[in-house]
């Protein structure tokens, strides 16, 4: 929604700045995603409208805010996927909190699979983009925001353990940016769930040196001050790219033909026959609660 709170003249340039903005938020809308400010930077960058420089980023971040308060650019386009409010749930009804229930309810949709699966990603960004695709394969999905901390790694080998004891393969699949961190995550998710006992096999699925490759996204310059920077660029060269600089529909892509490959269909569709049979009873019980006056 467009709302407009400051009457601004924009030059130009900058009207024509905010114009292509606009094009890049509406086809993520088209895909029903919204974009963090550091996509949309991305995104005007593999497009060359302007140079992958920290000046350019600032100097869109400044544009954003003017565009947004002179009722050029969509409020809801744009998300802080940090500064995020944690408000008590409430409900009118005791009916809309058994309509909620219904809308949410879900068996352990994974019981009776060969395999186990959690997604992860390094950048919270991405965490907009990956959540539909958690949801529809029923998967859990960790957001590390870089490297992942000893209580949740503890934490997570509990769930891959408990997978494997009932005798299952466990995998992880991981996104994160092919930097000389990016790179080295991949070790020490996996070092560090065998520390707790865990056989889960961890892979990353973007961004590999191939999809840089193939999707040419801009590159940044290899961090020499991290510690890992020598063996990175002398297996890689000194640049390195961020994994949000992918288009969303290609890591989308990518995670759904991972995760199809491990998934028995005929497994998940007994589960979610049972679900919607459940489901069916807390109907009932909710037109019960309607015909009853409560």
């Amino acid at each position: 929604m467009k709302e407009q709170f400051v009457d601004r003249k924009f030059s130009e340039e900058k009207a024509a700045k905010v114009a292509r903005a606009n094009e890049i938020i509406e086809a993520y809308q088209r895909q029903g995603l919204r974009l963090t400010l550091r996509q949309l930077y991305y995104q005007h960058v593999v497009r060359n409208y302007f140079p992958n420089q920290e000046k350019s980023y600032k100097n869109l971040i400044a544009l954003m805010s003017d565009a947004r308060l002179a009722g050029l650019v969509d409020w809801n386009a744009i998300e802080d996927r940090v500064r995020v409010p944690v408000k008590p749930p409430q409900w009118d009804s005791l009916e809309d909190i058994l309509e909620s229930v219904y809308y949410s309810f879900r068996l352990p949709r994974w019981e009776g699979q060969p395999n186990y699966a959690e997604l992860w990603v390094e950048k919270d960004a991405l965490s907009g983009v990956l959540r539909p695709l958690a949801s529809e394969f029923h998967v859990t999905l960790m957001v590390n925001k870089g490297y992942s901390s000893q209580s949740a790694m503890y934490e997570a080998s509990k769930r891959f353990l408990a997978a494997e004891e009932a005798g299952k393969r466990t995998l992880l699949y991981y996104l994160g940016d092919h930097d000389p961190s990016g790179e080295d995550m991949v070790r020490d998710i996996q070092d560090r769930l065998r520390t707790f006992g865990s056989r889960v096999e961890v892979e990353k699925v973007a961004l590999t040196m191939a999809q840089v490759e193939e999707h040419n996204p801009p590159p940044n310059p290899a961090k020499m001050s991290d510690s890992r920077a020598a063996a990175y660029v002398e297996r890689h060269g000194n640049e390195s790219w961020e994994v949000d600089a992918l288009p969303p529909e290609v890591l989308q892509s990518l995670i759904r033909e991972s995760l199809e490959a491990v998934v028995d269909w005929a497994a998940m569709r007994k589960v979610v026959d049972k679900e919607e049979r459940e489901k069916r009873l807390l109907r009932d019980a909710v037109k019960n609660l309607r015909g009853n006056g409560g």
